[in-house]
């Protein structure tokens, strides 16, 4: 039997998005095994990023100052903005280097079934950046799930009234994917959003 205090440690890693308990436990032995190197590198970068992160108050990233280095790049074309609804999101994206223009974290998407609401999420910041001119497209990236969709097409209604344009991301079938793997809802998308060949 462990002690109390490796429990607790376990306990807080199991928390951690992708750790479960035997994970967090392995992780934590693993720990334990190389304290001395391991242990005072890991609290002094947990300690860094207690300190140092802030959330960009302009879109929502999280960075170590604000605005964050996306929106302070002067390479970046000020008249794009694609919409996610997580860091995480943002991150994969940037991480593609295809997109050029800047960002805006919603913080989630709308949910009935767990009570998030419109004014609980940013939109209210995306529409006064919106607002006040300057933009020519903004980007719906939200994920292919049903809530996605629904928080897109909310944001697709509450930016018909600007003079923009507004897309969103292809979904449909990925590369490399065989169709007897798929579910019904990529192939029906991806049969929606057929094109012409050639």
């Amino acid at each position: 039997m462990a002690s109390q205090e490796i429990e607790t440690l376990s306990a807080a890693l199991a928390r951690l998005p992708g750790l479960g308990p035997r994970s967090a436990r392995r992780a934590v032995l693993w720990l334990v095994k190389r304290r001395d190197q391991a242990l005072p590198a890991l609290l002094e970068a947990l300690t860094a990023v207690r300190d140092t992160l802030v959330e960009c108050g302009t879109c929502g990233n999280v960075d170590t100052r604000d605005p964050c280095a996306i929106c302070a790049d002067p390479r970046r074309d000020p008249k794009s903005i694609c919409v996610v609804e997580d860091v995480a999101d943002l991150w994969a994206l940037d991480r593609a280097r295809l997109f050029t223009g800047t960002y805006h974290v919603l913080g989630g998407r709308l949910s009935a079934l767990d009570g998030v609401r419109p004014e609980d999420l940013n939109i209210a910041a995306l529409l006064a950046r919106v607002e006040a001119g300057g933009i020519d497209e903004v980007v719906l990236a939200m994920n292919a799930t049903l809530e996605g969709q629904t928080t897109a097409h909310y944001l697709a209604e509450r930016l018909e009234a600007f003079p923009i344009r507004i897309t969103q991301l292809a979904h449909g079938l990925p590369v490399g994917g065989e169709l007897d793997y798929l579910d019904e809802g990529t192939l029906a998308q991806a049969l929606r959003a057929r094109r012409p060949v050639g």
